[in-house]
């Protein structure tokens, strides 16, 4: 895997870069001091993962992050921040970002989502589980109606298949639960996303608290 670190604190984001060098199976680690420098990176030879700070000159986390989701939909991106705020969480998470983790977060759940993102698509913590909450919670508060009704529309085993995702299961260990193919469960996957009208794992997470699938 490549890894791309953005971070403007010189001492942290080279700390980072020699944190994730020594990660099994960690082949490269690049450093950018901004979004801008990263895009430039990015552009020419893009990442397996990036790691992303939010605040930042030139081009702070936020932006960069939309332009590498929207141009890049490959590339996982995992937000590192000193703030917890769940608004700014369940903001990065409707832009696409696959990962939060606080910046003393430890090493080891530095790995665990690199490892997480790439073979799930998605590493879902304790912060992210309270913003999805609480931003499915405000959001249908200011409904008068229950946010996506159209939930109706998921079969039976193609619900069951949503939360084996929410939990975490890759593919194939959704697969051999169920006693059916891989191939078959990604089929499922890609129909649950059409109806739903999302673009990825993040996605069908969010979905899935809104709905009222998970609570």
């Amino acid at each position: 895997m490549k890894v791309y670190i953005a971070d403007d604190q010189t001492l942290f984001r080279k700390g980072m870069a020699r944190l994730v060098k020594s990660f099994p199976g960690i082949l490269e680690v690049k450093e950018a001091e901004n979004g801008k420098e990263l895009l430039n990176l990015v552009k020419d030879n893009p990442p397996n993962v990036i790691l992303m700070d939010l605040e930042m000159p030139v081009m702070d986390g936020i932006e960069a992050t939309e332009k590498i989701i929207n141009r890049y939909p490959d590339i996982k991106v995992i937000i590192l921040s000193m703030h917890d705020s769940q608004q700014h969480i369940f903001y990065l998470m409707e832009v696409g970002a696959h990962a939060f983790l606080l910046k003393n977060a430890e090493p080891e759940e530095v790995e665990e989502a690199i490892n997480a993102v790439v073979e799930k698509d998605f590493y879902q913590n304790q912060l992210v589980v309270d913003a999805l909450r609480k931003g499915a919670k405000d959001r249908k508060k200011a409904e008068s109606r229950p946010v996506f009704n159209q939930t109706l529309s998921l079969t039976e085993r193609e619900k069951e298949i949503l939360l084996l995702i929410c939990r975490e299961l890759t593919m194939r260990e959704i697969g051999e639960k169920l006693s059916l193919s891989e191939k078959t469960i990604h089929n499922h996957r890609a129909r649950i996303m059409d109806k739903t009208g999302v673009r990825n794992t993040v996605g069908l997470v969010k979905y899935a608290y809104e709905s009222g699938l998970l609570d």
